[in-house]
């Protein structure tokens, strides 16, 4: 067990600055092998040690979308995130702070608003998760930091409402840029955190910091005894703004990351390994970093969300404008739908009902919104 001051940790949370910059991990031994993309549309990234061209070999037998999406609901408001309580989809919109319930007809409502939401640029009402007893867990930007706060969810479908916040997790670094913020239950039944670097590169690498890490926490928000770091919730380091987690079948755990301006990173997540923000960016050979299993170039990516299903890692993309899927059983390797035709895309999951949906961000002020915009589309799986 390597020994970390929770102490200190959380004071240094408290300090921030407003400012963009890196996300990227970093190499282990040995390098990634080469890239493949057999995409429907895809454009492949071009890469010094990387080729994206070839036939998709990895993507036998895995889950792939079919057919032309529906519109499950329209008219959302800069949405974040959406996940599941009791069949019910529940919605996060980043600028308002509100929670919206859809009903089965694809209209919305808001069953309350997160207190306290000041967040600017890319910060404000973030992640959502549910656990096992139907309590929403909320990532989102405070006055001067970032927190993660649960919430009892009271009433029937069509009219939750939203309960009293209980802070688990605060002191979290915050800024106008690179704030993370995806939640997400394990497999092991521990909560887990993406946290950006909030514009001080540095603090990635800095283990003290909640800054530029995955933070893994119990669900009342303390540090499990079997993390990497004695007494601290910090999982993994050196990213520069993860977004994206999913664990495959095995349990095999997946992040998506935002680079700075080289490469953006899907990366298997180990327990006290170092990706390597802002000493590297992609793949590269330096001792003592993990590299990632895939890279692309921001413009054909910016990985947000991100869902398993049936062996396929479905991720959602901001600047590409495409969800990507990725086989688990060769995940240098992927395909892309729909490039171009929906514009930003932030969030992916799988809906009670089998089907996929995926969350647009077109008016998150850097997209350009259609009148329908933003929307929630499911397709079928095959």
């Amino acid at each position: 067990m390597k020994k970390l001051r929770t102490a200190s940790l959380l004071a240094a949370g408290a300090g921030i600055s407003v400012l963009l910059t890196s996300c990227i991990p970093t190499p282990p031994a040995q390098p990634s092998p080469p890239l493949t993309s057999s995409a429907e549309t895809s454009t492949p990234p071009s890469s010094p040690s990387t080729s994206a061209s070839g036939t998709g070999s990895g993507s036998a037998g895995a889950a792939t979308p079919t057919g032309t999406p529906r519109v499950v609901s329209s008219d959302l408001e800069a949405p974040w995130s959406v996940v599941f309580r009791d069949g019910t989809a529940l919605v996060s919109e980043r600028d308002s702070a509100r929670i919206l319930e859809l009903a089965e007809d694809g209209s919305s409502r808001a069953i309350g608003t997160v207190p306290g939401v000041a967040g600017s640029g890319e910060g404000g009402l973030l992640g959502l998760a549910v656990d096992e007893q139907g309590r929403l867990y909320v990532y989102s930007t405070g006055a001067e930091e970032n927190r993660i706060q649960r919430f009892d969810i009271t009433g029937e479908r069509g009219a939750l409402a939203l309960g009293d916040a209980e802070t688990i997790l605060d002191g979290i670094p915050s800024a106008s840029y690179h704030d993370g913020g995806r939640l997400a239950f394990g497999p092991d039944g521990m909560l887990y955190a993406t946290v950006g670097d909030a514009g001080q590169a540095s603090q990635a690498q800095d283990v003290e910091s909640l800054a530029g890490k995955i933070l893994r926490m119990t669900p009342d928000g303390s540090a499990p005894n079997d993390n990497p770091f004695d007494g601290s919730m910090v999982y993994s380091y050196g990213h520069r703004n993860p977004q994206g987690l999913a664990w495959a079948k095995d349990g095999t755990m997946f992040a998506t990351e935002f680079g700075q301006n080289t490469w953006d990173e899907l990366n298997i997540i180990t327990p006290g390994a170092n990706y390597g923000w802002p000493t590297v960016e992609g793949i590269q050979e330096a001792e003592g970093f993990t590299n990632p299993v895939q890279q692309w170039t921001p413009d054909t990516a910016s990985p947000s969300g991100m869902t398993h299903v049936d062996g396929t890692l479905f991720i959602a993309n901001l600047r590409g404008s495409v969800l990507r899927t990725v086989p688990v059983n060769d995940p240098t390797t992927f395909t892309d739908h729909y490039a171009g035709q929906y514009g930003r895309i932030r969030d992916v999951t799988l809906a009670p009902n089998g089907e996929l949906w995926f969350l647009t961000n077109n008016t998150d002020g850097r997209g350009t919104p259609s009148p329908e915009d933003d929307r929630i589309l499911g397709v079928d799986l095959e």
